[in-house]
């Protein structure tokens, strides 16, 4: 099953092999969904909206879990449930990151970048968090407390989207400067050239082998 959010503020669920919509997430957001993420145990879906709310959806009866967290972000552009699935991290147009108990209560505040945030990842035991930014940085973070530990730099214009690899070893970001980049997490540097594009790349994607990237724009 997939999940997509509308411009219509909804969700909507897809049967993958008919390509059937099978289900609505009603009467949530009022303005558009921005992002979307399953829990790792596949039980609930978070959404976050040009509304500057996250809401927690069950995909079995369509409604919300609770109520909606304030995020305070302006618009919501990215939502991440932690590996273990009791926290959200979330970003938006304020230059913040923040990080929740799942019932909304605010744990850390990240506030060094110096743009929009667009992006986050979580590394797979939870202790750090990456984030990309209209600043043309990607960061990393300790979850514990937000302490900055790294800073990556070599984007020329914002950056839109980043995917760690499965064994965590590379960190692969996209951005409007055309390209893709993959940075060693060893070295901090980056590794090869750039993979370009005709135009700004909005997205990436990195299957679980780790064999293959996917971007597009």
């Amino acid at each position: 099953m997939v999940v997509s959010g509308s411009a219509d503020g909804r969700l909507r669920l897809w049967n993958v092999k008919e390509g059937s919509v099978v289900g609505y997430l009603r009467e949530g957001h009022s303005a558009p969904v921005r992002c979307l993420d399953w829990s790792p145990n596949a039980r609930e879906i978070a959404s976050g909206s040009q509304d500057g709310t996250i809401r927690r959806w069950n995909p079995n009866t369509g409604r919300q879990i609770a109520p909606p967290i304030e995020a305070a972000h302006g618009w919501v552009n990215a939502v991440k449930y932690s590996p273990r699935g009791e926290k959200l991290a979330s970003c938006g147009y304020d230059n913040v990151i923040r990080v929740w108990s799942k019932a909304g209560k605010l744990l850390i505040e990240i506030k060094e970048h110096d743009y929009s945030v667009n992006s986050l990842c979580w590394s797979k035991d939870g202790t750090y968090i990456f984030s990309g930014s209209g600043d043309m940085t990607i960061r990393k973070w300790q979850s514990i407390d937000g302490k900055e530990l790294v800073v990556l730099r070599g984007h020329t214009n914002i950056v839109t989207s980043i995917c760690l690899s499965p064994d965590e070893r590379h960190l692969v970001s996209a951005s409007e400067d055309c390209s893709v980049r993959i940075w060693d997490l060893n070295t901090n540097e980056q590794a090869g050239d750039p993979l370009l594009h005709d135009d700004e790349l909005l997205a990436l994607v990195i299957p679980s082998d780790g064999r293959y990237i996917a971007s597009a724009g």
